[in-house]
């Protein structure tokens, strides 16, 4: 795993083309050019969370991940929202798995508390991926979403970092002044 680059914005895209235009798991509907995901991956960098992207012997980016504030006020300053996705035909080889964890860490070293997920409940692997992982379930949005003419469930599963809740915050995470 290494840190996301501009360079890897159009691998990253081609990536995400796929869940958006196949799946259920993004509620997005358009794909983003890779424009749009160079400005996404500085955004977050800038922000200080972590994107990460794993690469194949090759040197090919098979999955991404990455973190940003679970919400948009400043007490959420403390925990983030993940997200990763693979490449479709390198699902099922660990990958995933391996990256949230690598996702996690980042996250954990740098001073967060708190990581949500929220994963559509048509995507059962994601949840099944999460717990391996540590999320438990801690709700379901009835009907939250919507798209290729269904109405879709939506799951929240959710992760201490660190000391959690257990101790009150040390210095704020980085970017979060």
């Amino acid at each position: 795993m290494c840190d996301a680059s501009q360079d890897d914005a159009a691998a990253i895209a081609e990536i995400y083309e796929h869940y958006v235009l196949e799946s259920t798991a993004t509620f997005e509907t358009e794909p983003p050019d890779e424009a749009e995901t160079a400005r996404r991956i500085a955004d977050i960098n800038d922000a200080g969370y972590p994107f990460l992207v794993t690469r194949d012997g090759t040197g090919r980016v098979v999955a991404f991940g990455f973190a940003h504030r679970y919400g948009p006020r400043n007490g959420y300053r403390y925990s983030v929202e993940t997200t990763i996705f693979v490449r479709p035909d390198s699902v099922g080889r660990g990958i995933g798995g391996c990256l949230l964890t690598e996702l996690v860490d980042a996250c954990e070293r740098l001073g967060y508390r708190q990581a949500f997920a929220v994963i559509a409940a048509s995507e059962p692997a994601s949840v099944v991926l999460h717990a391996r992982a540590g999320y438990r379930p801690v709700g379901t949005l009835s009907g939250a979403g919507w798209k290729h003419d269904h109405w879709i469930d939506v799951f929240l599963m959710q992760r201490q970092l660190g000391e959690g809740n257990e101790t009150l915050p040390g210095e704020v995470p980085a970017g979060q002044l």
